[in-house]
């Protein structure tokens, strides 16, 4: 039996959360001044559009009226995807990283950052950037030798498919 209150409202609403198509990646509950809130953070491996944020937040707000899973006091209900510079925590969420720049810190020590091209359930196929002009190089990592795992946020990627598609349209 659950006994953290994330764990009763995971427990309550994941199911709703799941019947839109998305998966409930995260529940916290924040104090904030004299006031709470229950933030909800969902995805699913095509994305999160906006009609589908507020189709979820209407059916959460509705379950959790009612019932007594926020207990007493107003609290207010966020929810969200994930940010830019998202935590890799779950199989999936390799899986939605693919192609994206990734920082790990290594079980051995260490940093790596790396573009993920393959995920399996072994681990992931990686391209590492090469450093002052040399080449990018192949690498393999278990998923047992990563501690930790962050996407990183690309500003400018001079081989992505997107900058390649705006200059066949400029061209055009």
């Amino acid at each position: 039996m659950s006994t953290t209150q994330s764990e009763r409202l995971r427990e309550l609403l994941e199911p709703l959360v799941t019947s839109q198509g998305l998966d409930l990646e995260e529940i916290t509950v924040d104090s904030v001044g004299r006031k709470r809130v229950l933030s909800v953070v969902v995805d699913s491996d095509a994305g999160a559009d906006l009609d589908q944020i507020a189709d979820v937040s209407r059916a959460l707000s509705a379950k959790l009226d009612e019932t007594d899973a926020m207990g007493e006091g107003e609290y207010t209900l966020e929810v969200g995807t994930p940010g830019a510079e998202r935590a890799l925590t779950e199989h999936r969420h390799y899986v939605r990283a693919q192609d994206r720049l990734v920082k790990f810190q290594l079980t051995e020590g260490g940093e790596l950052t790396a573009r993920i091209l393959k995920v399996d359930e072994a681990g992931l196929d990686l391209e590492v950037p090469g450093v002052k002009g040399r080449k990018a190089t192949s690498r393999r990592l278990a998923f047992e030798d990563i501690a930790k795992a962050r996407v990183q946020v690309e500003f400018s990627r001079k081989d992505s498919k997107d900058n390649k598609d705006m200059k066949e349209e400029e061209e055009a």
